[in-house]
């Protein structure tokens, strides 16, 4: 065993605006450049309310998510919460569950990327171009990962700031532009269930900040507050762009491009340039935000003994997980490249009701079994809000496709033969 005071540790250098900022970047990627339409097709003038709804139904999982991670200081999110709360295998499957998550964000988004390139030079979209382009991004983004957190964390910052900055001015720009628009209209019942479940999705993504906790300055104090930012903003964020969009596009159920096409229509071509290229620095910036942090899970379970220790490995330089970042990126890349990821997208969306379901469950066991490290963030009354979480993740899981949940029962089945594999293998080696 390596002596504590040699072995490299991870290095704190992620502050509250780098956490915001993974949250964000999990959040705001290229779906919002295509769900208006398809809210307003379901809710019409009232998509702005569902919108609101869909924000205050998740913001009952973030909050969770948020005490949890007051409770901790160690690398892992949702993986590390399931297992000191239900032991090691409820653990892995919650980490591999999540695990499966990113890769099937990472290799859509970077085909989403391809695609918004695509439309200023199409060679990018296809072939060679796509190849290399989908390469330059994995690569580039896990090359920066590999020589530390801290440039990986600009990285992301930087980002975060390109893509929301021509957001916020098609935002400014609409409302002047607007002649008024009804968005209170009464929505109706089933399609407004319809559309909150679509957008619940939408709100997906902010657990990212919950996993690199030991490189972050003061996770436990940041957290909560990154993540509440993070869930209040989107929802603003998310709410002006409905509004703008409706009131710019009268065809906004029909458009293909709903925020470019609304754009041009505020801002003439320079607009649908604008949001274009939004939607490619969007999609970059998700893939940043990702790359950073599904190595940390194959990180936490290494070091865990849950798979081959070369993944727990540190840089001495940089103090980067850096066979960890390699094997995501690889395994990233090849998914993106295949473009076989149609299993993995519907199993993500039973995978992601599971691993919030059960760290909310996880919440009240950890109150009793962490009073080890005083949380700076408490929920209020008790039990009632992580059960009203559990409650929202099993009414969504109800509403799963066949699909879907046949892909998430073939993802928990290949995880519980990765861990019992892994443990054997450990048993006959001694």
């Amino acid at each position: 065993m390596s002596d504590p005071g040699t072995t490299p540790r991870l290095l704190r250098a992620v502050g509250l605006a780098g956490l915001t900022a993974i949250a964000l970047n999990g959040v705001v990627g290229s779906a919002i450049f295509v769900l208006p339409a398809t809210v307003y097709g379901l809710t019409g003038a009232a998509s702005p309310i569902a919108y609101l709804v869909a924000a205050l139904l998740m913001t009952l999982v973030v909050a969770c998510f948020a005490e949890a991670g007051s409770r901790s200081e160690e690398t892992g999110g949702p993986y590390l919460y399931a297992r000191a709360a239900f032991g090691d295998l409820v653990g892995f499957l919650v980490g591999w569950m999540f695990l499966l998550t990113r890769l099937a964000a990472t290799a859509a988004i970077a085909n989403a990327f391809v695609a918004s390139l695509g439309y200023i030079e199409p060679s990018l979209a296809t072939g060679v171009g796509r190849f290399a382009a989908i390469t330059i991004a994995v690569g580039g983004l896990a090359v920066i990962n590999i020589f530390g957190v801290r440039g990986a964390s600009f990285t992301v910052n930087l980002l975060t700031v390109a893509k929301l900055v021509p957001l916020v001015i098609f935002i400014g720009a609409g409302l002047i532009a607007m002649h008024g628009i009804t968005v209170l209209a009464r929505p109706e019942l089933g399609s407004l269930r319809q559309a909150a479940l679509l957008l619940v999705f939408a709100y997906g993504g902010f657990e990212n900040a919950n996993v690199p906790t030991e490189e972050a300055v003061n996770p436990r104090r940041h957290l909560p507050i990154a993540l509440l930012t993070t869930i209040a903003g989107v929802a603003v964020l998310y709410v002006l762009i409905q509004v703008v969009a409706q009131a710019a596009l009268p065809g906004l159920a029909a458009s293909k491009t709903p925020l470019a096409s609304a754009a041009r229509e505020v801002m003439g071509a320079p607009g649908g340039l604008l949001l274009t290229g939004a939607a490619i620095v969007s999609t970059l910036g998700s893939i940043s935000a990702v790359v950073l942090v599904g190595p940390r899970v194959l990180y936490a379970f290494a070091r865990h003994g849950q798979l081959p220790a070369v993944l727990a490995r540190i840089h001495p330089r940089h103090r980067s997980p850096h066979w960890a970042v390699i094997v995501f990126a690889l395994f990233t890349w090849a998914a993106a490249l295949a473009g076989g990821f149609a299993q993995l997208a519907a199993m993500s969306a039973v995978a992601r009701l599971l691993f919030s379901a059960i760290t909310c469950l996880a919440v009240p066991v950890l109150r009793r079994r962490r009073r080890d490290l005083a949380p700076s963030f408490v929920l209020p009354a008790g039990p009632v809000i992580p059960l009203l979480a559990v409650g929202l993740s099993i009414w969504l899981l109800s509403g799963v496709s066949r699909a879907q949940a046949v892909a998430g029962g073939i993802g928990l089945l290949v995880g519980l033969a990765v861990y019992a594999g892994y443990r054997a293998l450990r048993a006959a080696r001694g």
